[in-house]
């Protein structure tokens, strides 16, 4: 029995992986669309290499560890896992619906926590012993800090950007700027693989100590990562059009010049991030650097009524998540 739901719950978790990548393809490729560097097909196809290239370069599996701690082992079982992946993939499902920027990686947070609290309630503890709150403070304040950071970083870019070629000639600066775009657009997609695929990485790593597959402190088996990357780059190839609409156009106008910067900012804001092993939100950091390089002409420039509403998906998601888990598990517990 217990064998058999193993591999559900690594099936829902693979899917899960791949719906990230559709739900988020927008992250990478809605700013080189909608300037018309690459087309829609050329686009997803460049991202997708690149999200599967980071395979090759993130193999210390940080932000994989900290998704796998994020839930207490003493709390952690298959049932709880798998209330958090259906509750996950319900929330980014309608999400992508309704063509809403949401954070993948917060709502599988919010998701394998709800269904662990729900789980130390049945057990009659108090529900937040399940969660790991050194972590969960950690990636919580990052959902306030990655925006202003890309926002921040992008800002900056841009200006120096501007500095540099104020006397170059318009077409001259124009070509350049298409061709640097295909450069920042593949350091985003490279660091949202590395970042994005390891949340699921730890998903399933956990799931097989809770089975007693491997032990607490066996190393990752290397099919974990292969699966993962390949699954996030399978589903950036699919798109995610409802997205890229409000990604590339309706927060801002995006030149190719912005979108050099906004992608240079998203990729070194998820490099710092990774590096210091925080599971950011890949959306919430592009967001916040497509923000920056309008904020660069006018506060005006940017469509903050947009904003605010993705500000609103954004608070949601990890209580949303947390809620349907929890109400997931509680369901699954009449029939276990």
């Amino acid at each position: 029995m217990v064998t058999s739901l193993l591999v559900i719950v690594i099936i829902l978790a693979v899917a899960f992986d791949y719906i990230n990548g559709f739900h988020d393809a927008a992250n990478s490729i809605a700013t080189i669309v909608s300037t018309k560097v690459l087309t829609p097909f050329q686009a997803v196809l460049w991202a997708a290499v690149f999200n599967f290239a980071a395979y090759f370069y993130f193999t210390d599996h940080k932000v994989a560890n900290t998704i796998a701690k994020t839930v207490i082992e003493h709390y952690i079982t298959l049932h709880v896992i798998l209330a958090g992946l259906i509750a996950a993939i319900t929330w980014n499902l309608f999400t992508w619906y309704y063509g809403i920027p949401s954070s993948s990686s917060h709502t599988l947070i919010g998701g394998f926590g709800g269904a662990g609290i729900a789980h130390a309630i049945i057990l009659g503890d108090s529900g937040l012993d399940a969660v790991n709150m050194g972590y969960v403070v950690k990636i919580v304040s990052f959902i306030v800090l990655a925006p202003f950071i890309g926002m921040f970083i992008s800002v900056i870019i841009t200006l120096i950007i501007i500095n540099i070629s104020k006397n170059a000639r318009p077409a001259t600066a124009e070509k350049w700027f298409r061709r640097l775009q295909l450069l920042s657009s593949a350091a985003l997609s490279f660091t949202h693989g590395g970042n994005d695929a390891q949340k699921v990485m730890g998903i399933i790593y956990v799931s097989m100590i809770a089975s007693k597959v491997i032990t607490a402190n066996a190393p990752m088996p290397e099919w974990i990562p292969i699966v993962c990357y390949g699954a996030i780059a399978a589903g950036t190839m699919t798109g995610g059009w409802r997205i890229v609409k409000t990604m590339g156009s309706r927060i801002t106008k995006v030149t190719p010049l912005e979108g050099v910067s906004a992608e240079t900012a998203g990729a070194i804001t998820l490099g710092i991030t990774e590096h210091f092993a925080i599971p950011v939100s890949t959306t919430h950091t592009i967001t916040g650097s497509i923000i920056g390089v309008g904020l660069t002409k006018r506060v005006s420039a940017v469509r903050w009524g947009v904003t605010i509403n993705l500000l609103w998906a954004w608070v949601l998601t990890i209580p949303v998540s947390a809620l349907l888990a929890g109400i997931m598990y509680f369901f699954m517990n009449l029939f276990i």
